[in-house]
């Protein structure tokens, strides 16, 4: 319920659905390929081992998360927040 309000808030450019706050989830080897997360806020998140491939992470905050062992292959990281 949280991605597809997240997608629908990104594909509106904000006027419908609500932007995705993960900051704090623990995420841990969630099945998240091909998910939108653009711009979303996912700091101090876990993501260990989680499978993030092809997933578009572009604009998102990862300040503090922990994407150890994530899979990150054609992953869009373009403009994302990986540091504090």
């Amino acid at each position: 319920a949280v991605l597809h309000a997240h997608r629908v808030w990104v594909d509106s450019g904000g006027r419908d659905g609500m932007r995705a706050n993960l900051s704090g989830c623990d995420l841990s080897g969630a099945n998240l390929e091909g998910e939108c997360l653009a711009l979303a806020k996912l700091m101090n998140a876990s993501l260990a081992g989680a499978n993030l491939i092809g997933a578009d992470l572009s604009g998102a905050n990862l300040a503090g998360a922990d994407l150890s062992r994530a899979e990150l292959n054609v992953a869009n990281l373009t403009n994302a927040r990986l540091s504090e």
